[in-house]
């Protein structure tokens, strides 16, 4: 074979090489953006099924907060506020918690008793929360706080299990850890 000829041979084949490399480069990148769009559906689906749940289980935690307030303030209290202050206790309670939890544990050092002071703490701003929201005083808004604890357990793992049932890949809710199969 002459110099030319190996040289006509190898461009081929460098050719033949490249067309491949570049035809497996493409069929890559479809599978790719198939996966992609895939996923990005799916994620799609599990974000509505989750902001879904959250939003019911807001609203279905409002109604007896907001029957029980109604009682213990002698019918004071409007829908729309206790949804306010169903929203506001939980992210209210979140913010002291983390706050009081790092703070005491950087001063502590062992977290297990800032921890469980910061649960006190933040259970305390949480019924201020429910005072300051419902015009109540400090015993009646502990009882309502304690309400709204109770039934946010368990109307949330109720509504975990049935968006469970319907999208199974979703995250659960609610605040009890459900066993995973």
């Amino acid at each position: 074979m002459s110099g030319l000829e190996k040289e006509d041979v190898t461009s081929i084949t460098s050719s033949v090489g490249s067309v491949a490399l570049k035809s497996r480069c493409v069929t890559l990148r479809a599978l790719l953006q198939q996966f992609l769009l895939q996923s990005g559906t799916e994620i799609a689906i599990i974000a509505a099924a989750v902001i879904i749940g959250l939003l019911v289980v807001w609203i279905i935690v409002s109604i007896p907060v907001w029957i029980a307030a109604k009682i213990l303030t002698l019918g004071r209290v409007k829908f729309s506020r206790a949804m306010l202050v169903t929203a506001l206790g939980p992210i209210i309670y979140a913010i002291v918690f983390f706050i009081f939890a790092a703070l005491l544990t950087a001063i502590v050092g062992d977290p297990t008793v800032p921890v469980i002071i910061a649960f006190i703490v933040a259970f305390i701003a949480w019924i201020g929360v429910f005072k300051k929201g419902f015009h109540t005083g400090w015993l009646r808004a502990l009882g309502i706080a304690i309400l709204a604890t109770i039934l946010f357990a368990v109307i949330g793992f109720i509504i975990s299990l049935l968006i469970q049932v319907i999208v199974p890949e979703a995250p659960p809710i609610s605040p009890i850890p459900l066993q995973q199969a």
